[in-house]
Parts: C-alpha cells; structure tokens; sequence
C-alpha cells in the first residue's frame, strides 16, 4: 500500500530533504509552500521524473491566512497517512523591540495553524494503517534563546501540544514527535557571518552544523511502521550541543 505524506514548508531546506527522502523510500507527497512556487515547481518535476508510479502534487498556502482559507485548502486532500510540519521562521531582537505583528505570525505558522490543520486531518490520519505526525522543532524550544524570545516560545509550544495530543490519539493508533534540531546548515543561518558561524561550530560537541539530510534521516525514521511506540517526543538533534 502505497503511503501520501504532507509536507508543510516543502520548499524550506529541511521540508525539501524531507520530501527528497520520503520519495525515494516510496511516499507520495502533498508538497505545501507559500511564496517559492519556482523552487517546489522543481522539486516536484525532479520528484515525478525519479518516481513515476508516485504522486506529487503542490499545496499554495498562506499559513497565515484566516481559517477558513486554511480549511478549503486542506479539505482539497485526499489519502493523508503523515503531516510534516517543517515550515518556520524566526525573529531576531530584544523582546521589547519585536513587533506584535511579527510575534503574531510566528504563532499562526508554527502553532495555530498546524493545530487547526490536525483538527481537519485527524479522521484520515485516524483511518490510516500509520497515523503520523512530525513537527521540525529546535532547541531552543527546550532551553530558550535570548535574542530569539518568541521563536523558542512557539517552539516550546510546539512541544507541549506533541506532549498533550500524544495522549489524546494513542488509542486511535496515532504519534506525535517532535524533531528538535540545534544549528543545521540552512538559509535562515547563512545570516551569520562564517566567522560566527566557526565560532557556534566550535561550541558543538560534534564540531559542526548539521546537515539537512541529518534532520530528515530522524522525520523518516518516525514514519516507520516500527516507530509506533514512540510518542509525545520531542528528539533533540543537536550534536550534543546545548540541551
């Protein structure tokens, strides 16, 4: 029985390799984005080229848009076996000078949204012979970042919904993880400079950012059929770093 997949954020660095790797172990694929319709418009191409018997179909939607823009899109959906919420973005700035707007946004994107999504999606995950449910956390979920306030709250909100949910839809058959990385070689940390990127590197015990392959190795890995004791997690990824 062939498995479909959504990928919330598909065109992000982390969503894309996630995608990359569920096609090749043979999911067929809801590939969400927003504004990078060039960049999953590859991908998909790159994915039914390497995959012909598998289905790759694109998902245009605002994470922010009022929920029933949400509702129409995700009632488009048909077969869901797993959602993977790897879309995000962070806002840098002492607490005091971050604007509601952005803190706003950072919650519709990481936390409401993705829980009005579940709502919507439960019955078809529920239905499933899998039922799984992934959220690309970080490490500053679990231990806070100064400069980063609202990003690590959302984060760790992240967290206490997987810890909640866990308990609501073990019986149904279904997991809920989070995948908490520490610093991962992406575009939203190529605003360090190499020089600050070095010296976060020299803090890792394991001496280097991860890949993206590295972080989607584990969103896999929670897909499997026999990862179906694992539950209301949150891994950190990190390297050894920080937590």
């Amino acid at each position: 029985m062939r498995h479909s997949a959504l990928v919330i954020g598909a065109s992000g660095d982390i969503g894309m390799r996630c995608a990359q790797r569920l096609a090749k172990a043979g999911w067929s694929l809801y590939l969400h984005y927003y504004q990078n319709g060039e960049r999953i418009g590859q991908l998909q191409q790159q994915l039914s080229q390497e995959y012909p018997q598998q289905d790759f179909l694109t998902c245009q939607l605002d994470l922010t848009a009022e929920p029933a823009v949400i509702r129409t899109a995700i009632d488009q959906l048909f077969q869901v076996d797993a959602v993977i919420f790897a879309a995000g973005m962070t806002t840098y700035g002492l607490l005091d000078e971050i604007p509601v707007e952005a803190i706003n946004r950072l919650w519709l994107v990481h936390v409401q949204t993705p829980i009005q999504i579940l709502q919507q999606l439960q019955t078809k995950l529920a239905q499933s012979d899998l039922g799984r449910i992934v959220f690309i956390g970080s490490i500053y979920g679990g231990r806070g970042s100064a400069m980063e306030v609202p990003y690590s709250t959302v984060k760790g909100a992240q967290s206490a919904f997987v810890n909640a949910y866990a308990q609501e839809v073990g019986t149904l058959g279904m997991t809920v993880n989070v995948v908490a990385p520490g610093a991962v070689a992406t575009k939203m940390n190529q605003q360090f400079t190499p020089e600050e990127q070095q010296a976060i590197a020299a803090d890792i015990p394991n001496g280097a950012f991860a890949t993206t392959d590295q972080i989607a190795y584990w969103v896999q890995s929670l897909l499997a059929p026999e990862a179906d004791y694992l539950t209301g997690q949150t891994l950190y990824v990190n390297g050894g770093w920080l937590k």
